[in-house]
């Protein structure tokens, strides 16, 4: 029986990307900015939809910092952030010279609670420092509590840097991830729902705030002849090989979003009558996931003690690739010593959460061998 590698998320080309790499090759744009970086922009931006200027960069977390940047923070300004995320989320911050302020999750969507975002933004305000911007994540592909979240910001005025790095395809009320915030994110990492080897976007509401990301990322050079600067500038900008890379991919995407979706109809299927495992999915109609990664949660007094750990073991065993949820950030050691507001819900889906083979390439050998791990475990 193959026993190759099943990867938690892996590359997965469509066979036109080198069409546009060898373009690349062929007219000399080996550079930061080309026909290539022109065109992947303007295709995101047809995805997205209206009111949407996409800037294409070397990486998400790039282009978080860019929205920081561009959204004022200042060393000291406090910024808060959701806590279940990676921490491209809120390096950023630190970036800054800022204050991270962590916020809890809610279980339906897991991702940051309206309840304790609003508790967060109160106490901050009653110390005198009112929140500079408000990250929220689209953990996994599944849009946040949309209305909710932006209902609390709108109320203290407060922007929100929408982290749309795992949610490009997914919606909310048929919107697509990546337009509700005030400035969004979005990555092209190798083990996203497209891939630009590596790379990531700044989305924008108008043309002017597009341009000045542009400008920050390609080292803030003025208009001169010579090489001058009169602001601090950073090399952010994507290559024209690596966006030719994105183009090929943008012709596939949609079908990629089918291939993640059905992986995870696979396993709501598969748990829908085993006792103790729940399966991260859409609250209700208006939310749609792209699913970038199939998510349970284990609970151990109702699968006769069997843990989270024990099944990524029992994958691990036969080549097969899972990985916890990511450890919040407020329990993590970089960020212990900053505030932190919510109960227990991010702690216990990290001791508690599974995230499963979920890429748009597996097989159906693949998820034989992947329900073959799943019935010893379970039955």
């Amino acid at each position: 029986m193959n026993n190759s590698k099943i990867w938690l998320s892996s590359p997965h080309m469509g066979g036109t990307e080198q069409k546009y790499v060898q373009d690349a090759f062929d007219t000399n744009w080996v550079a930061p900015l080309g026909p290539n970086v022109n065109g992947f922009e303007t295709d995101l931006e047809n995805y997205l939809g209206e009111k949407s200027f996409i800037g294409a960069l070397s990486s998400g977390t790039a282009a978080i910092h860019l929205g920081l940047i561009l959204l004022d923070v200042k060393q000291g300004d406090e910024v808060i952030c959701q806590t279940m995320t990676f921490s491209a989320s809120a390096n950023p911050i630190m970036y800054q010279g800022a204050i991270p302020i962590f916020v809890d999750s809610e279980l339906e969507t897991w991702n940051i609670c309206p309840v304790s975002l609003e508790k967060a933004i109160v106490d901050r305000i009653s110390n005198g420092n009112t929140p500079k911007a408000i990250i929220a994540v689209h953990l996994y592909g599944m849009p946040y509590k949309v209305d909710e979240i932006h209902a609390v910001a709108a109320k203290y005025d407060i922007p929100v840097l929408e982290d749309s790095a795992e949610a490009l395809g997914s919606h909310y009320k048929n919107k697509k991830c990546g337009t509700f915030g005030d400035i969004a994110a979005l990555s092209f990492n190798g083990n996203k729902i497209i891939t630009t080897s590596g790379g990531g976007a700044i989305v924008t509401q108008n043309k002017e705030t597009k341009e000045k990301a542009v400008f920050l990322s390609t080292q803030a050079r003025d208009n001169a002849t010579h090489y001058q600067h009169s602001e601090v500038g950073y090399n952010y900008r994507m290559s024209n090989i690596c966006a030719g890379i994105g183009r090929g991919q943008m012709e596939i995407l949609d079908a990629h979003i089918q291939l993640r979706r059905k992986m995870h109809q696979f396993y709501a299927e598969y748990f829908a009558n085993i006792e103790g495992v729940v399966v991260l999915k859409e609250i209700d109609n208006d939310y749609f996931s792209n699913h970038w990664l199939s998510a349970i949660i284990i609970d151990p007094e109702k699968t006769g003690g069997k843990t989270r750990e024990d099944l990524r073991m029992a994958f691990d065993e036969k080549n097969i690739e899972s990985r916890p949820l990511w450890k919040p950030m407020h329990l993590q050691p970089i960020f212990e010593k900053y505030p932190y507001y919510g109960g227990e819900v991010s702690e216990s889906l990290f001791e508690n959460g599974l995230c499963l083979p979920s890429g748009s390439n597996l097989t159906d050998e693949d998820r034989s061998r992947i329900k073959d791990v799943l019935d010893i475990f379970f039955k």
